[in-house]
């Protein structure tokens, strides 16, 4: 494997580094350019996704019923395993809803990321033909994650009705923003990671393994308060923000916090009275601030893809 890196590593050395005629204009420029760039394509990117939904369950007989068996396969595992076994749903109320919201939203994050990381060079026949934006297959891929997402959502949101449990209150409002900066952080990674995967394989192995560990380092399957008080229990305070430091994670707790209507109220469990469910101090100025730095490293990581670019197709 060594030698194989070291003769690919050899090779671009020897080719002339081809810049992409949007790869200037500055930072803000160059962003714009490409930006309009794509919306003139954006029928493309629609038959891209449709593409991508149709290779997916091609010759399916349940077709898009699949996006649902295997996050209602998870939810069954969690709360079994962990809110049965473990006993994690005697402190956690309408735990079913806490796990699947966060299964939710985490879902989208993590097919964006793991898709998007392939997405150039599982596109290598066309980009090998044709010239055209090449933001747009990771933004298909975005598509494809946000169709499989919407399905989720229904579901998630059927099933607060029917056990009446859907918050009607301004805690709605914190859905939106998760998934405003789920997107914004998923895109600007998936942008990133699809061009450095091009020249070096192994990104798409290391995704793989960092989405495990950043999924059990957001309170999906745990509760916020059981972070908290780990880390009282350490006597490291400061443990707080570097767990907070992860923008999935201040998603994940916004968008439970918008749909898991038990987390915010006073519920008896059997003999055990169980209070609201603490939330991160500050937690609105968090969401501002990780969107905003979220924006600038999707812009970031768009002029650095304008920047790799210009060699995919040789390197493919």
């Amino acid at each position: 494997m060594t030698s194989i890196a070291q003769e690919r590593a050899d090779r671009l050395k020897s080719l002339p580094f081809q810049k992409s005629a949007l790869s200037g204009g500055g930072l803000i420029g160059g962003f714009w350019g490409s930006i309009k760039e794509i919306a003139a394509h954006r029928e493309l990117l629609d038959l891209l996704i449709r593409r991508e939904l149709k290779a997916r369950y091609k010759d399916s007989s349940l077709g898009f019923i699949w996006s649902l068996i295997r996050p209602l396969t998870m939810l069954l595992i969690y709360y079994v395993a962990i809110g049965q076994f473990l006993g994690a749903a005697r402190g956690i109320p309408d735990f079913a809803i806490f796990v699947f919201t966060g299964l939710t939203i985490w879902g989208l994050y993590s097919e964006i990321v793991s898709t998007g990381t392939m997405s150039i060079i599982g596109n290598a026949g066309l980009i090998k033909k044709v010239y055209l934006p090449r933001e747009i297959f990771p933004l298909a891929a975005t598509g494809s994650a946000i169709f499989n997402f919407v399905i989720q959502m229904v579901v998630l949101v059927g099933a607060t009705i029917l056990l009446g449990q859907f918050p009607l209150s301004w805690n709605l409002l914190y859905v939106p923003v998760a998934i405003v900066i789920v997107l914004v952080w998923g895109v600007a990674f998936a942008l990133l990671l699809s061009a450095l995967n091009v020249y070096l394989r192994d990104v798409q192995y290391l995704v793989e393994v960092a989405m495990l560990i950043l999924f059990w380092a957001s309170p999906i399957v745990y509760s916020w308060s059981l972070v908290v008080g780990a880390i009282t229990n350490s006597r490291a305070p400061w443990l707080i923000e570097v767990y907070l430091f992860n923008p999935v994670t201040v998603a994940v707790l916004a968008f439970q916090k918008g749909l898991w209507q038990a987390g915010s109220e006073t519920r008896t469990m059997g003999d055990i009275t169980v209070g609201p469910q603490p939330w991160p101090p500050d937690l609105d100025l968090r969401l501002i601030v990780t969107a905003v730095v979220g924006i600038v490293f999707l812009i970031i990581c768009q002029r650095v893809f304008q920047k790799l670019q210009g060699n995919f197709a040789q390197e493919i």
